[in-house]
C-alpha cells in the first residue's frame, strides 16, 4: 500500500522517528513551561541541563559502570541538585527584573557549561548503547519497531502526563500556581514560597536531565547536543503557549510528527517547518494555541 507514492512502511517508520523527536520536544518544553509558568524565568540553560543528563549517564557507565536503569533515576537527581545551586546562586536575584536579564544570565551559564565539557571531551560524539532489555526490534506487521524508540515514546508520555496531573489536579500544584500569582497570601498559609520556587526549578532541571538520559542511546552524546534542540523547544513552547503544561505536551508531540512527515514529503522544509508554524500561530493567536490571552 502506498500513500502519495510512498510505502506504508516508510510512512510508519517516519511517524516513529517523528514521535521519538516529539517526545524529546514534549518533555523539554514541559520543563521550560513549568519553569516559565511558575517562576516567570526564560531558562535558556535548559539545553545544557539536557546535555548534562546525557553526559552524566555516559560518565557513570564509562567511569563507574553504573547502568542505564540506575541513571534514569540518579541523573535527574544530580542535575536537579545542580538546578538548586543555580537557582540559589544566580536566578533568585532576577525574578522581578525584565525577562531579558534571565535570558542573558541562563545563556551565559549555558556557554560556561558547554565550554567546560567541550574542553574535556571535544565535540565528537560519544557512543552509549541501549540497555540489553530494550535492544533489538519487534515486528508489528506493518513495520519493524525498534524496542528502545518505543520505550522513549512511552516513558516520555507517562512522565509528561504525570507532571500535568500533579500541577493541574493536586493540592501541591494549586500551591505552586497560587505562589506565582500571590506569594504573600500563600506564605500566610504557612508555605515556604522561596523553597517551593527552588524545588520547582530543580524539578524542571530534572525533567531536562531525564530527557537527556533517554536521548543518550538515540543521539550521539556530545557537549553541544542541547544547542539545536533548545531553539526548537522554545518554538514549541511559544506555539503551545508560554507556561501552558498541556500545550507543551500536545504541541511537542504534534510538531515532532509534522517534522517527521515533512522529511518524507518535502525534505527541504523539514528544518524550518516548526518555525513557519510558529510564525503562523503568533499571527493568529499571539498567546499560543493553549495560552491564556491577557
Amino acid at each position: 500500500m502506498e500513500i502519495f507514492g510512498i510505502s506504508m512502511a516508510a510512512m510508519m517508520s517516519q511517524l516513529l522517528v517523528g514521535l521519538v523527536n516529539g517526545s524529546f520536544y514534549a518533555i523539554l518544553s514541559l520543563g521550560l513551561a513549568v519553569i516559565f509558568g511558575l517562576l516567570n524565568v526564560i531558562n535558556f540553560a535548559h539545553g545544557a541541563l539536557f546535555m548534562l543528563g546525557a553526559m552524566v549517564t555516559w560518565m557513570a557507565m564509562n567511569y563507574f559502570n553504573v547502568n542505564y536503569w540506575v541513571m534514569l533515576v540518579l541523573a535527574p537527581l544530580i542535575v536537579g541538585a545542580f538546578g538548586v545551586v543555580m537557582e540559589r546562586l544566580f536566578l533568585r536575584w532576577i525574578y522581578k527584573l525584565d525577562h531579558i536579564y534571565g535570558l542573558l544570565l541562563t545563556l551565559g551559564i549555558t556557554l560556561l557549561i558547554e565550554g567546560v565539557f567541550r574542553s574535556i571531551y571535544g565535540v565528537s560524539g560519544l557512543g552509549y548503547d541501549a540497555p540489553d532489555l530494550l535492544q533489538g526490534a519487534t515486528d508489528v506487521g506493518f513495520m519493524v519497531l525498534p524496542n528502545y524508540r518505543a520505550w522513549v515514546v512511552v516513558a516520555s508520555i507517562v512522565v509528561c502526563l504525570a507532571t500535568w496531573y500533579v500541577i493541574e489536579k493536586t493540592k501541591l500544584g494549586a500551591y505552586l500556581r497560587a505562589g506565582t500569582e500571590n506569594p504573600r497570601l500563600v506564605e500566610a498559609f504557612g508555605v515556604n514560597v522561596p523553597v517551593m520556587v527552588t524545588l520547582t526549578f530543580a524539578f524542571g532541571s530534572a525533567l531536562a536531565a531525564f530527557a537527556g538520559v533517554l536521548a543518550a542511546p538515540v543521539y550521539q552524546v556530545t557537549p553541544l547536543m542541547g544547542q539545536h534542540l533548545i531553539i526548537l523547544v522554545f518554538a514549541v513552547v511559544v506555539i503551545g503557549g508560554m507556561g501552558s503544561i498541556m500545550g507543551s505536551i500536545v504541541t511537542g508531540l504534534a510538531l515532532g510528527v509534522i517534522e517527521g512527515f515533512t522529511k518524507v514529503f518535502y525534505p527541504e522544509a523539514s528544518s524550518t517547518v516548526v518555525f513557519v508554524i510558529m510564525a503562523i500561530v503568533l499571527l493568529i493567536r499571539p498567546a499560543g494555541l493553549f495560552g491564556k490571552e491577557k
